[in-house]
């Protein structure tokens, strides 16, 4: 079992010295980083290369596959999201507020890094270079700790990302990987207080449950996507058959992907056999229908059952209902939502806006797939995660959620 109080020890002294670097400074280690990556293309491809086939080997779905699979243009666009972080404001020692107290005392809001993060997530080698990027640009030193089924692209990518440390003279300690995979050190690490000043669970939602539920470190809690597209009776029907498919179909294994579909009894006979038509195509995608679904679709539906309307599939499958009007879609979405990414596709405008204001999720969408949710498309240039809840941060966490704050005050001889 890992000693991870080495680590921690290791990863508090970096933090110290990383708070020293100035914006210009971070900015060049970045693309350093960036450009090592690249560099090092094949080695990291050869070493998830290893992590696919043993994965297959072990029997883990297409869907579940594709999360750990990189390719030379995944590998490339990880790069370029390491320099587009770089290109980001620094979100250190800004200046947040301030005021001339009523003792004279000169207070000042500024913006500090956390200073240790944990980032522990499943088998995403591209989480790897994504929090990297984003714990250097937001002056806090990472221990990482990946799912065991991507132990050699992570180890890929960070030796990179150390190696390129190393040669700017900068201490490779600020991003550190937990290589064991033993359920004592996964839990350990979930507890090591004095060291973690955050953790962060990036995945699904056992892995999440697990990290809230036993974790004595302060978590940031991001979510699982149980997200939902409901076609409202006034859609245009081809946009929201583009929105759905899309939103379900483009990546399943990830938290932004639709899972339910709830479509307006009004227009359900006209849409629900378009959108079937779509799912039909390859990949097939298998229905999951209410009994008026599976009565309008006949056999390209499946009956759902109750635990269908609260999962989160992360595969090739959606389950469909029918409701009786918006009001039936605001309190099923309202039931099952896990607060990450809804939809409503209409025309009506004054519905837009009461879905907007009923729906309680980290991002509302009208007329939009859940798919834009992601640190990239919200000009974060990469994310840690999407955290649904409500305390710190929510939503994308990019460089500003990495950070708090203290307060500076400037005195001449007050005394209390």
């Amino acid at each position: 079992m890992t000693d991870l109080t080495v680590l921690g020890g290791r990863a508090k002294a970096a933090a110290r010295e990383l708070a020293l670097l100035d914006s210009g400074e971070k900015n060049r280690l970045l693309a350093a980083v960036a450009q090592q990556v690249r560099d090092d293309c094949a080695a990291i491809l050869q070493a998830n290369g290893e992590d696919v086939a043993a994965a297959r080997e072990a029997g883990i779905s297409e869907s579940l596959i594709d999360r750990l699979l990189l390719n030379e243009q995944r590998v490339l666009a990880m790069a370029d999201a390491a320099e587009q972080v770089a290109a980001l404001p620094d979100p250190v020692g800004r200046v947040l507020g301030g005021q001339r107290l009523p003792s004279g005392l000169e207070m000042t809001k500024v913006s500090t890094p956390l200073g240790v993060c944990g980032i522990i997530y499943e088998a995403r080698p591209n989480v790897t270079l994504d929090a990297a990027a984003l714990c250097l640009k937001s002056s806090n030193a990472v221990i990482l700790k990946g799912g065991k089924e991507a132990l050699r692209s992570n180890r890929a990518v960070v030796a990179s990302v150390r190696a390129a440390l190393a040669a700017a003279g900068q201490n490779p300690d600020f991003v550190q990987l937990i290589e064991d995979s033993a359920r004592e050190t996964t839990s350990a690490f979930m507890k090591l207080n004095g060291y973690l000043d955050v953790l962060i669970p990036r995945g699904g939602a056992g892995l999440i449950r697990a990290v809230v539920e036993n974790a004595t470190v302060p978590v940031i809690e991001t979510g699982t996507g149980n997200c939902h597209i409901y076609v409202e009776g006034t859609a245009d029907l081809e946009m929201a058959a583009d929105i759905a498919y899309n939103a379900k179909v483009s990546r399943p294994s990830v938290c932004n992907a639709a899972e339910t579909f709830l479509v307006d009894r009004s227009v359900a006979a006209q849409w629900l056999p378009v959108i079937a038509g779509r799912m039909a195509a390859s990949p097939r995608v298998e229905i999951r229908g209410c009994p008026e679904t599976c009565a309008i679709l006949g056999g390209r539906a499946v009956p759902a059952v109750e635990s269908d309307w609260e999962s989160e599939f992360l595969d090739y499958v959606v389950a469909i209902k029918v409701v009786d009007g918006f009001e039936e879609a605001v309190s099923h979405i309202q039931r099952y939502t896990t607060g990450h990414s809804e939809c409503i596709v209409t025309r009506d405008y004054e519905k837009s806006r009461a879905f907007c204001r009923r729906i309680d999720a980290a991002a509302v969408y009208v007329n939009a797939s859940t798919r834009f949710t992601d640190g990239g498309e919200f000009g974060m240039g990469a994310e840690i995660g999407i955290s649904t809840q409500k305390l710190h941060a929510r939503g994308p966490m990019g460089l500003e959620q990495l950070t708090t704050h203290k307060y500076i005050l400037q005195g001449d001889g007050q005394i209390r």
